[in-house]
């Protein structure tokens, strides 16, 4: 039996495990992919629902995964998600189950899915302008975006969090107007620094909102207080926004200005089962081919620890010699 942990050499264990369920995606947001599409994984390529729910067993209950999030693409155009929910809530111990969405056909599925088991959902949405909406996005779907928002609400699908990617020149005057929408409406607001995983490689650290400007922007509107709560391997660093029922908070994820690489609690899988050890890795290990050339639980167990083993201290982003990943952000997994 193998040891009960996605521990790496430098005393991070892994608990929280991400699982892209498809690379495909109905929007195309300027900083993820190009207008037209990318080459989609080959359908056989990607794992079937039977081998997404045998991994995600085999994290659960030989390696010690409690939080299971499923990210795409767009994960709600996986045909068996309900299916792959439901396996993931029966597991013993049960895993807190999340998605990242783009909430596009969420109000049909959300009662679905949180009668599949489905804990929370993470809602992507950068502005609250239908216009500017169809302009990041290449697509007119700001109203589905919302009546999403509005059934996983009714469906008990909380705390919902909104993922906001601030634009210079396009949507970077809406860190207020969205923190107030999140604050009205009973969700809880997350800005993230735009990162290098975008498909043409053209991000630029000069174009990039970083988390000081949005926070400067958030304090001429509202009186933000240091958070108390531990914030542990979460990704965000969060402050409490004074003034409104229950204090609720505010988050800023700075993967590029504020690494937070040494609490980093995270493993990733990929669509076509890759184990990833970070956001911005180079290397991948393949359980897809084990798993399919017949591989047992325990070697399974095995090669998923050695992939969390050889991870680097941190993504070095901030380094000379970074290099962008190859796969971007829609074929990774947020």
């Amino acid at each position: 039996m193998t040891s009960p942990t996605l521990a790496d050499r430098y005393g991070r264990v892994a608990t929280d495990l991400r699982v892209s369920l498809t690379d495909r995606c109905n929007l195309r947001c300027a900083y993820c992919m190009p207008p037209e599409g990318l080459p989609w994984l080959p359908t056989p390529d990607v794992l079937s629902d039977e081998e997404v729910g045998r991994l995600i067993e085999i994290a659960v209950t030989r390696l010690g995964v409690t939080e299971v999030r499923f990210t795409g693409g767009e994960p709600l155009l996986r045909p068996g998600l309900a299916d792959i929910v439901a396996r993931a809530a029966a597991l013993s111990p049960r895993p807190s189950l999340s998605l990242t969405t783009n909430a596009i056909g969420l109000d049909r599925r959300a009662a679905e899915l949180r009668a599949a088991g489905l804990d929370r959902v993470n809602v992507s949405l950068d502005t609250l302008s239908p216009e500017r909406f169809a302009q990041i996005t290449h697509r007119k779907r700001h109203a589905d975006v919302i009546a999403g928002l509005v059934a996983a609400a009714e469906a008990g699908l909380g705390p919902i969090k909104i993922n906001s990617v601030l634009i210079r020149g396009i949507n970077d005057d809406e860190a207020v107007p969205l923190l107030r929408f999140a604050l009205e409406h009973g969700y809880q607001q997350r800005f993230i620094e735009q990162m290098p995983l975008d498909a043409g490689h053209i991000w630029s650290r000069s174009q990039m909102v970083t988390a000081d400007e949005i926070l400067a922007s958030l304090e001429g509107a509202f009186t933000l207080l240091a958070d108390p709560d531990e914030r542990g391997g979460a990704p965000a660093e969060t402050w409490l926004v004074a003034g409104y029922p229950g204090t609720p908070k505010v988050g800023v994820i700075a993967s590029v200005t504020r690494p937070f690489c040494r609490d980093c609690d995270r493993t990733r899988l990929t669509a076509d089962g890759q184990v990833r050890n970070c956001l911005f890795a180079r290397e991948e290990s393949d359980l897809r081919a084990l798993l399919r050339g017949g591989g047992s639980d325990e070697e399974l167990a095995a090669r998923w620890q050695a992939a969390m083993w050889g991870k680097l201290p941190g993504h070095g982003i901030n380094e000379p010699a970074f290099l962008q990943p190859s796969r971007p952000m829609s074929a990774i997994g947020g």
